[in-house]
């Protein structure tokens, strides 16, 4: 059977779990001919590498996911508006007890969606939106970094509001791009650029997973991959939401009247911006689904020998970012980072489960690249190889990470007395720190620890001043 992806590579694997029944779920785990469905394509079949049982049920697994969270889309929408309206209601009418006040004589205020003041899920977790001239310095990106990624999580208004008002620069843009695989806009950037450091800075910050948006998590749990003559295999789910596009893949150019792909429009703005500036510099950043990006963004753009944009581009910044490729791919990658002295610094901390995904083991073959700044529960940085526990499952690490997770919770309470009322963590963030005593690492993901970090170290910047990060060792 042909498909288009075989116009662009040969060498792949492609799940379409919309296209999967229930009866090819049943199949997956035992039929020879997985290649004759609509919803598996690959040009792998002859080599016997997806026929194995693990293989089959890594693919069971991540299709019948995919099928869960198309089912659960409308629910889980739903439940999230709700829960995001819940949790802006206090605000929105000056407080709990003003809430109830209003409540009981009629004069209840129900938040706005477009306004500069309703947060989201991750805004509610986290609620510190300042920049000291500590955090502004031009060796202190790390902090801007992991602001602009939480501000991704955020409306429009507010995200304007916050970058134009608060920190102080030029609010660019809020961008929601399309992704030719789901077939709808579904990954979100926002642009914008700081004046006060020279030369000028220009940050763009991808939106990571959304606790209730269906589609980011099936972006996640895409299992497909691409694998490209002298790069290596890369991540299918991560390209898809990235601009990856069925019948092309990658071109260099697009033909004008396309649609909106997030890496085609986000480097057109950039290249116009920086010869608009002059000397500007740009950084990528995102948490989570959105550090993904970021890095994937960087790619492309040597895989393009977009030499103009490389050798502007200061820096990449992750946090809690997963695999993305292969160990060709990592390899490819440090090559061309170290020739064009791009800095890559891939923050992990503690238990985080994201950084540990998709498996570094002889099945999937994803690994990570570069050094790993890994923070432990106490804030306290280290330049590693790999993060400890580098899967995540296993029965040796359960215990001490339990453990952890009710120090965390401890620490959640004393912080604040010890290092300042910055460090006070509201009610919903507390009640996130007790579902960690069941699933460890759940919430060492959220951004306000990736927050805290940079707060409490200067791990990162003794980095940046040392030199690429990839030249560090343990």
């Amino acid at each position: 059977m042909a498909h288009v992806e075989e116009d662009f590579c040969k060498n792949y694997l492609l799940l379409k779990a919309e296209e999967a029944s229930c009866f090819d779920c049943a199949r997956i785990l035992h039929s020879n001919d997985l290649e004759k469905r609509d919803f598996f394509n690959t040009g792998i079949i002859n080599e016997g590498g997806v026929i194995g049982f693990r293989h089959r049920w890594i693919i069971f697994i991540s299709v019948v996911l995919q099928k869960v969270f198309l089912y659960l889309k409308k629910p889980m929408a739903a439940v999230g508006a709700a829960f995001e309206l819940w949790l802006n209601y206090p605000p929105f009418n000056g407080g709990y007890g003003h809430l109830f006040f209003n409540f009981f004589t009629g004069r209840l205020v129900k938040p706005d969606k477009r306004s500069t003041t309703f947060t989201s899920v991750v805004g509610n977790l986290d609620k510190r939106w300042d920049l000291n001239e500590r955090r502004r310095s031009r060796y202190n990106a790390a902090s801007i970094a992991i602001m602009a990624s939480k501000l991704s999580y955020e409306n429009q208004p507010f995200a304007r509001n916050v970058v134009t008002y608060h920190w102080q620069m030029e609010f660019i843009g809020f961008y929601n791009f399309w992704n030719d695989y789901q077939e709808l806009d579904s990954t979100y950037a926002i642009m914008f650029r700081d004046k006060t450091v020279n030369p000028n800075r220009i940050v763009i910050a991808f939106r990571g997973t959304e606790p209730f948006n269906a589609d980011a998590w099936r972006t996640d749990i895409d299992i497909s991959w691409y694998e490209f003559d002298g790069i290596g295999k890369i991540h299918g789910g991560f390209m898809k939401a990235l601009g990856l596009q069925k019948s092309t893949g990658w071109p260099k150019k697009i033909s004008p009247d396309s649609k909106s792909f997030a890496y085609y429009t986000l480097r057109e703005m950039l290249k116009t911006l920086i010869h608009e500036s002059g000397d500007a510099k740009f950084i990528l950043t995102g948490h989570s689904l959105g550090g993904a990006l970021a890095i994937l963004f960087a790619a492309i753009l040597t895989i393009h020998e977009e030499e103009f944009l490389l050798t502007r581009l200061e820096g990449v910044y992750t946090f809690g970012q997963p695999r993305v490729g292969n160990e060709q791919f990592g390899e490819y990658m440090k090559g061309r980072m170290e020739s064009y002295d791009i800095k890559y610094f891939r923050y992990v901390y503690c238990n985080d489960m994201v950084p540990r995904l998709p498996y570094d083991d002889k099945t999937f073959l994803f690994k990570h690249f570069g050094a790993c700044l890994y923070f432990n529960s106490c804030y306290k940085g280290h330049v590693l190889e790999e993060e400890p526990n580098k899967n995540y499952f296993s029965l040796m690490y359960v215990l001490p990470k339990i453990l952890n997770a009710v120090y965390e919770f401890i620490r959640a309470l004393i912080l604040p007395w010890i290092k300042g009322e910055e460090y006070r963590e509201g009610w919903l963030m507390k009640l996130f720190r007790i579902t960690a005593f069941i699933i460890p690492g759940l919430t060492d993901h959220f951004p306000l620890d990736y927050d805290n970090l940079t707060r409490l170290d200067d791990l990162a910047l003794s980095v940046y001043l040392k030199g690429p990060i990839q030249t560090l060792s343990n």
